[in-house]
């Protein structure tokens, strides 16, 4: 059983890759293609761990996750500027 789920784990992480090129033409963004990608290695992570429930699976999989959090975050901060400041009203 675990080999099949480690070979899925595999074809999952391959379909992710794959995917990375369609959802940029489709969505015109980097950062929604990154997130397709990052889904996808998330799905083959805890299907490794539901395949063999070792720590290194488990670390693995957490890795990957904190991973995904911190690319989602930054991406999402990264797109937005601080506007300029302002002069007060009637001091321009």
């Amino acid at each position: 059983m675990t080999a099949v789920l480690h070979s899925a784990a595999l074809a999952v992480t391959a379909m992710g890759l794959l995917a990375v090129l369609p959802a940029f033409r489709a969505s015109g963004s980097i950062r929604s293609a990154l997130a397709v990608l990052l889904d996808f290695l998330t799905a083959a992570g805890l299907l490794r761990l539901a395949g063999d429930p070792s720590w290194d699976s488990v670390a693995l999989a957490a890795a990957v996750i904190a991973v995904r959090k911190l690319v989602t975050t930054g991406l999402r901060t990264a797109g937005r500027r601080p506007r300029p400041a302002r002069p007060p009203a009637g001091q321009e």
